[in-house]
């Protein structure tokens, strides 16, 4: 069952003047299953972080639709966006976005505070989630006591805690080391694998060869897509990198 429909999606931005004219996106059309794990992937300026922002309700298409359950979410009003991302999405950054003066616990709570949460109910769903990803001895703890990675985990509990229907991760292993990054990943495939639909962007090819299904945009279409079926990770990173060369038309590191 399709989760999210991009149909005909495209993005064209003016200059401050309008002289000029940019198509960040040309003519994207996907679809995401329920319970996928999609990575995205291209070189810099193919329009992955267009990409993202309009699924993410964060910007608007020139054209085309973006549907979640449905529901084509380039149509809701500025009213009700806000509300609408907090009550079907999750976020995961490069840069965790964790409030320094907040604990990881007011962090994780933050968007069902502001969803109007009991707090009963609030405490009933972090504690699975913290003792899933390692971090229930951690969430008295400040942002800035911790690791990356702990921050991180803390980052992904607050996406999961909404129990959202889509999960949208921004480069979620740029900013750690590769230790944090492989715990990370490993994460991200258990919480997959409890039915949690997950879209990665990354340039990242160990990252990328996680995901269940990789889509490479180029010049704002979508160029190539590479399914994982049987394949290990080290196979899929190999296929990975061999379609980044051919995309890019050189070396490709990882």
């Amino acid at each position: 069952m399709s989760l999210l429909e991009i149909s005909h999606l495209q993005k064209i931005y003016s200059t401050r003047f309008g002289g000029v004219k940019v198509e960040a996106l040309s003519d994207v059309s996907f679809t995401v299953e329920q319970g996928e794990y999609l990575a995205i992937m291209g070189e810099s300026g193919a329009g992955k972080t267009t990409l993202l922002n309009i699924l993410a309700a964060l910007d608007r298409p020139t054209g085309g639709s973006v549907c979640l359950s449905g529901r084509d979410i380039t149509k809701i009003s500025d009213r009700e966006l806000s509300a609408f991302r907090r009550d079907h999405l999750g976020f995961v950054f490069q840069d965790f976005n964790l409030l320094d003066t907040f604990s990881l616990k007011d962090n994780i709570f933050l968007p069902l505070v502001l969803a109007g949460t009991p707090y009963r109910e609030m405490s009933l769903r972090l504690g699975p989630i913290a003792r899933q990803l390692g971090i229930a001895e951690l969430l008295d703890k400040y942002p800035y006591e911790v690791s990356g990675g702990q921050k991180q985990r803390a980052a992904v509990a607050r996406a999961l805690i909404t129990r959202p229907e889509l999960v949208l991760a921004d480069e979620p292993t740029g900013a750690l080391d590769s230790r944090s990054s492989e715990s990370l990943l490993h994460l991200f495939g258990k919480i997959n694998e409890a039915g949690q639909t997950i879209v990665m962007v990354t340039h990242s090819v160990r990252a990328a060869s996680h995901a269940g299904r990789v889509l490479f945009l180029r010049d704002g279409q979508v160029y190539h897509q590479l399914y994982r079926g049987g394949m290990s990770t080290e196979s899929m990173f190999a296929r990975i990198s061999d379609t980044l060369t051919a995309l890019s038309g050189g070396e490709q590191d990882e």
